[in-house]
């Protein structure tokens, strides 16, 4: 029942108030030159001696602007085709409705598309969803109705995240992550290989089921079984290694902590620090580390303390660690895949857990195609009313 212990930010507290900083340019509703509409509010009388003003030229006008959002109304279009009989043969012959129009009543593309937006992107679950199509539009729709809608677009967007995920293979640089996934009850796996501009999400009962065909560099968080791919760069997250110098500084008290988190955290400001330098330092202070763990008595039950192992690994995946200072565009952190796979658990903890892998994978495919969109700069909903290759 021991409460767990508050997470720590390896952000240290400002000195600034909250709020925009000084030299921080603002974003604010402009007014615009063709108003939607206009209320004009005239002057009758003289406010100070009651004079009538009906007459009197207008010297200004003085613009205040409302952006408002107009009562949703649902517009029904109703296709007519005409059917005529042939006075010559007596044949029937009827005109052809348009492509899409094949049913009596049919949800139509808008309503499709907001349902895809605001369950992949928005994260609302069905039942709640269709409630809010009620609520705004008083259009009824069900759960299976939104889930069949889903897996159509679904299988309409697959083919362009599969070359998404050829091009990431392909990419100079991208980042690569994994987090378990309750599906059915069970735990499956959620792998994500990502950049800047694309991201490619899959399901996997395994962990270890990685990739085949990478090439370029892959940033990742250590974890062993990525160091068995072939035809690749390493790069380490340094966010995870000052998250465990944090610790070290915190709790052991190690003072090459200190000295290193220090130096990492200078090397990601410099935009050109001197290489050298930098290689040479980095080396003093692992070398002051070992020493200081090799000074220390043995553990018992235990081969290395925990400060030991980090800088064992410091050490031998130097060139992993420091990669952000040798290769051109490859970060500091591996924060986009971990941005990018915070979402996948956000939905999990909406709706508890995916019932069906089939589930699971459509939503990945779709919000791989909706953070692909947005990372291009797309407008989501027209992206889904209107898919195009990335």
């Amino acid at each position: 029942m021991r409460k767990k212990p508050s997470p720590k930010s390896l952000r240290k507290k400002g000195q600034s108030p909250s709020g925009g900083q000084k030299g921080h340019k603002g974003s604010t509703l402009d007014q615009v030159e063709a108003p939607t509409h206009r209320v004009l509010h005239a002057v009758e009388a003289c406010s100070c001696c009651q004079g009538c003003l009906l007459l009197t030229p207008v010297a200004r006008v003085i613009k205040r602007q409302v952006f408002d959002i107009p009562e949703p109304v649902l517009e029904i279009m109703e296709h007519q085709a005409e059917v005529k009989m042939c006075r010559r043969c007596g044949y029937e012959t009827r005109a052809s409705f348009p492509e899409g129009v094949a049913a009596p009543v049919q949800y139509g593309p808008r309503v499709k598309a907001l349902a895809v937006y605001l369950s992949n992107q928005q994260l609302i679950p069905e039942d709640r969803l269709a409630q809010t199509f009620e609520d705004l539009f008083a259009l009824p729709i069900s759960t299976a109705t939104l889930a069949k809608l889903n897996d159509d677009f679904a299988r309409q967007v697959a083919p362009i995240q599969e070359q998404v995920l050829a091009d990431l293979k392909a990419a100079d640089v991208k980042g690569s992550d994994e987090s378990g996934l309750r599906i059915g009850g069970k735990t499956q796996w959620l792998h994500i290989l990502c950049s800047e501009k694309a991201t490619h999400y899959r399901v996997s009962e395994k962990r270890g089921d990685l990739l085949e065909g990478l090439r370029g560099v892959m940033i990742h968080d250590h974890w062993k079984p990525y160091f068995t791919l072939d035809g690749i760069e390493h790069a380490l997250c340094n966010a995870h290694h000052l998250r465990e110098l944090k610790a070290l500084e915190d709790i052991e008290k190690e003072p090459w902590a200190f000295q290193m988190s220090k130096l990492l955290r200078l090397l990601n400001r410099l935009k050109a620090p001197p290489l050298e330098r930098a290689m040479y330092l980095y080396d003093q202070i692992v070398e002051r580390g070992l020493q200081f763990h090799n000074s220390q008595p043995k553990l018992e039950g235990r081969k290395r303390r925990v400060g030991h192992n980090l800088l064992l690994r410091l050490r031998d995946f130097k060139d992993a660690t420091l990669r952000f200072l040798t290769t051109p565009g490859v970060p500091f952190t591996n924060n986009q895949a971990e941005q990018d796979i915070r979402m996948i658990k956000v939905k999990q903890k909406i709706s508890g857990s995916f019932r069906t892998t089939r589930g699971a994978n459509i939503f990945c495919i779709i919000r791989g195609f909706l953070s692909t969109q947005r990372k291009q700069g797309r407008n989501l909903l027209q992206a889904i009313l209107n898919p195009a290759p990335s």
